[in-house]
């Protein structure tokens, strides 16, 4: 296993896209675990990066500013409403009322059947839970300012990991009804992301008195297996102006506080800007050259399935670090497929450098351990 000064310069080496540099050895995450534990494969509980010899980028991730859901404080209780023999209907933390299988939460989609937001009346109702001012969210934001300081000095990459605009969109008031909203209620949508950009400047320009913001991880999940959810026109008009305004910040308190005399966390040197990233399911295609528009210089997890082969986006657009792309059902297929699509891949990604190799999602039932095995004992030849 490499020490932390080794992965710390792989890390440098993956964002600076240096050609022909040993690749680090990540994984998206699981949905076989359940099955490989019956299997009698693995261990309840056991440590999966030290089983497979992962080894993690030196990323550290700033919190306050959720992933997948707007960032509520407080979120609303969770709590059953409805319970039979197959299913539950739950009020989740976003404020959505949620159809699962019963026993089920993980890996499974759910329905949603409902959404927090459906006019300005139900906006302002729920509107107060994104205050930057709530007094319990900077009591939080003070514990991860703390903790991130250390891990800054240290030389750890920062990673902004915040909900993004479509996503923040999507759980307030759902995906179907955004479709309805853009022509029946526009404002209303702009009147949500003014708050999101509101907060998300708020927390960033906290985070960047004491440490620089090395990346912006955008959770955006705008594609579906044909292409984007929303038009290009769509996105431009609701999303980036709030975006372009974010990132304006971001960049010039960045640049600030290199020129700071004040030595603390932040001056760390970086051999890379800022790294804009995105990620999507679905087919990210016709939204890369979009995206490069808001500065976007990275994106994940290129789903297969949906058309996105990494070896051709990286040769249309040779300068956008890339993540995921490895077929999840050519791993539940044989070791001679894995082979295959290992040999196509792999010596092209890494001569071109800025790659990670993992499951385009998480690994799934389907997928046989021996497989998987195999599989990372390919990946360790291109780890040198």
């Amino acid at each position: 296993m490499r020490d932390f000064e080794q992965l710390k310069k792989m890390t440098a080496d993956f964002y600076s896209m240096k050609p022909d540099a040993p690749i680090p050895l990540e994984e998206f995450g699981y949905y076989s675990k359940e099955q490989w534990i019956s299997q009698g494969y693995i261990k309840e509980g056991e440590d999966m990066v030290a089983l497979f010899g992962f080894e993690r980028l030196t990323n550290y991730y700033l919190h306050g500013l959720a992933g997948t859901v707007a960032p509520f404080v407080p979120r609303f209780k969770e709590e059953v409403i409805h319970s039979d023999e197959q299913y539950e209907i739950a009020i989740d933390k976003a404020g959505r009322t949620v159809k699962y299988f019963k026993g089920r939460r993980d890996g499974f989609m759910p329905q949603y059947l409902d959404f927090p937001v459906k006019d300005m009346a139900t906006w302002e109702e729920i509107k107060w839970r994104l205050d930057y001012a709530n007094a319990q969210r900077n009591e939080d934001l003070k514990k991860f300012i703390s903790d991130s300081v250390p891990l800054a000095e240290k030389g750890y990459h920062s990673v902004m990991y915040i909900v993004g605009a479509f996503m923040y969109l999507r759980s307030l008031v759902g995906g179907e009804e955004i479709l309805y909203m853009i022509y029946d209620d526009p404002g209303l949508l702009h009147t949500c992301m003014e708050k999101w950009l509101e907060l998300s400047d708020y927390v960033t320009a906290k985070y960047q008195d004491h440490v620089r913001i090395d990346e912006l991880l955008l959770d955006e999940d705008i594609c579906y297996n044909h292409g984007p959810l929303i038009s290009p026109e769509q996105i431009r008009t609701f999303l980036f102006p709030y975006y372009k305004e974010l990132i304006q910040g971001l960049r010039s308190r960045n640049a600030r506080l290199a020129m700071s005399d004040k030595e603390c966390a932040y001056k760390q040197p970086k051999t890379y800007d800022l790294i804009i990233h995105v990620a999507t399911d679905g087919d990210c295609r016709p939204v890369i050259p979009l995206y490069k528009e808001i500065g976007m210089n990275y994106m994940s997890p290129m789903e297969v399935a949906s058309g996105c082969d990494v070896v051709q986006i990286r040769k249309d657009y040779p300068d956008i670090r890339i993540k995921g792309g490895i077929d999840k059902r050519i791993l539940a297929h044989s070791k001679e497929a894995i082979k295959a699509e290992i040999d196509r891949i792999l010596p092209f990604m890494k001569k071109q450098g800025g790659y990670l190799p993992t499951c385009d999602h998480g690994v799934p039932p389907e997928v046989p351990f021996e497989n998987y095995v195999y599989f990372r004992e390919l990946l360790k030849d291109y780890a040198r």
